[in-house]
């Protein structure tokens, strides 16, 4: 069996203390705890605070990564689109900055595996040169976990 590990990463506006992140940051809770009792929700990557991930940054000071696992596609985009994280996402230009390059990329990992970030910005750089494929891809081009494009 396989699941679907997802990197997203997002390059903030300010740091996260500046009052115009605060409607993200007091968000940060509620929307990963959500995350935590989704169906198909695995695993997601924590640092030793606060329970998410925002000081992780392997990326530079202003790059923030999720790294997660989920047992499917379906229940990642319901999660994703959900009303939830849908409310934070919609005001993500007021947090973020667009990039230049892919911010998210989906790949199959082991049942009992967590990705690491090396794995991850492998899988990401893999996107940027190569487009969607079965190593690397996106919500909006998806494979299964046997290679096979989703429709």
């Amino acid at each position: 069996m396989a699941q679907l590990a997802q990197l997203n990463v997002a390059r903030l506006r300010h740091e996260l203390d500046h009052p115009d992140l605060a409607p993200f940051v007091e968000a940060l809770a509620a929307v990963n705890a959500v995350a935590d009792e989704a169906p198909g929700f695995v695993w997601r990557l924590q640092d030793e605070g606060d329970g998410n991930a925002t000081s992780i940054r392997p990326w530079g000071a202003d790059v923030i990564v999720n790294l997660s696992t989920w047992t499917d596609l379906a229940s990642l985009e319901a999660y994703v689109y959900g009303v939830a994280h849908a409310s934070v996402l919609k005001q993500r230009r007021m947090f973020f900055t667009r990039m230049e390059s892919p911010s998210l990329v989906l790949w199959w990992v082991d049942d009992d595996h967590h990705p690491s970030l090396e794995e991850a910005r492998d899988r990401l750089a893999h996107l940027e040169e190569d487009g969607p494929t079965p190593y690397a891809f996106t919500m909006r081009t998806a494979f299964d976990a046997d290679g096979r494009p989703l429709d």
